[in-house]
């Protein structure tokens, strides 16, 4: 083992200097580093995990090259400098798609604000780009390390880069129908980040807000119980898909609550509970939010043969807050049913005569 500091000093190349230099001030600088190429968002998780893998590598390269210069003072080329620099191949390449990346993001990527953080959201553009330069630097790394390891003959090249071909061939159902699903649903432009969503053709249906369009799956922020559903971009172009956000109209979302009320209530009567309903919230107009210049549009819909199906229909704007809304106003209407003795409830089937035994 080497003792001398200056021999040790010596035995370093200057590549292998500069080298341990780069890595060194990389691993020092990692942080505002990633958090300038992450558009500020160094607090995200998956950014995170970027940085700690950055960081590991430049933690890595150091210690193999300092491990084969203490421990290891051997002449000539060996394993321990051909891993140090394939590994540096590979650190370049992914330094290099990321930095590539923050690029393309930034000329062509869409900034939004998604549940109160600005953040730049991927479009169609930016996705294909993406995969384009993913693919670029993958062949620029395997090349690389291809020539590190001294594999230059034909056979063994090809040996492998025809393995890695058959690996992708053998797992590409698993993967190529989520990315090319992710951009159709990117180029479609009828869901982007922030919208909210109703999802039919699951166990039950599914109101969220779109957080994140990834390229193998889409983060839904469930609105209902406030956490974060991963679907397959595949797998969430088979149901249908209702955008809240995109209503037609300028008036804003056309909202519809159903009541059953039975025949003994006057047409007038029902009307006018829902009217009282509408003027108490005008009265608080902070609490529930409906577009208040757009009156109440009440509609008998199905004359059934215990009771008539009523539908209200009303206007908003603040779709985020759409199931509070719905759950807010419901409750005025109820508060108003009990005050003019309206009851939403399905009438008896028969009545009970003395001497009926059934419940």
């Amino acid at each position: 083992m080497i003792t001398d500091w200056h021999l040790l000093l010596e035995s370093f190349s200057g590549f292998e200097i500069t080298l341990m230099v780069v890595n060194a001030i990389l691993l020092i600088f990692s942080y505002p580093i990633f958090n300038k190429l992450s558009h500020g968002h160094i607090k995200k998780k998956n950014t995170r995990l970027r940085l700690n893998v950055f960081r590991s590598i430049n933690a890595l390269i150091i210690a193999l090259l300092v491990f084969y210069h203490v421990l290891l003072p051997i002449a000539g080329a060996s394993w321990v400098i051909r891993i140090v620099s394939v590994l540096f191949v590979i650190y370049l390449s992914y330094l290099g798609f990321y930095i590539s990346n923050y690029f393309i993001l930034s000329r062509f990527g869409r900034t939004r604000e998604v549940d109160g953080d600005v953040q730049v959201s991927d479009t169609y553009n930016t996705r294909a780009l993406r995969i384009l330069t993913a693919i670029l630097f993958f062949v620029i790394a395997l090349l690389g390390s291809l020539q590190v390891l001294e594999l230059n003959s034909l056979l063994q090249a090809g040996g492998v880069i025809g393995f890695v071909g058959v690996l992708m061939a053998l797992t590409q159902a698993s993967w190529a129908p989520d990315i090319i699903s992710g951009l159709i649903i990117l180029n479609s432009n009828l869901l982007a980040e922030g919208d909210v969503i109703q999802l039919e053709g699951m166990d039950s249906e599914l109101i969220g807000m779109i957080y994140k369009t990834k390229m193998f799956h889409t983060e839904v922020l469930n609105v209902v119980n406030n956490h974060r559903i991963m679907i397959r971009n595949a797998r969430l172009r088979d149901y249908t898909i209702h955008n809240l956000s995109k209503f037609a109209s300028a008036k804003g979302l056309r909202e519809v609550m159903t009541f059953k009320v039975g025949y003994e209530h006057k047409a007038d009567a029902v009307r006018k509970l829902f009217d009282q309903a509408f003027a108490r919230v005008e009265e608080n107009k902070e609490d529930i939010d409906i577009e208040l210049q757009h009156s109440l549009e009440v509609r008998a819909d199905t004359a059934g043969d215990y009771a008539i199906t009523w539908k209200v229909f009303y206007y908003t704007k603040n779709i985020k807050e759409l199931l509070q809304t719905r759950q807010a106003f419901l409750e005025v209407i109820l508060q108003c049913a009990d005050e003019n003795s309206i009851r939403f409830a399905t009438p008896m089937l028969y009545e009970k005569v003395p001497g009926d035994l059934r419940a």
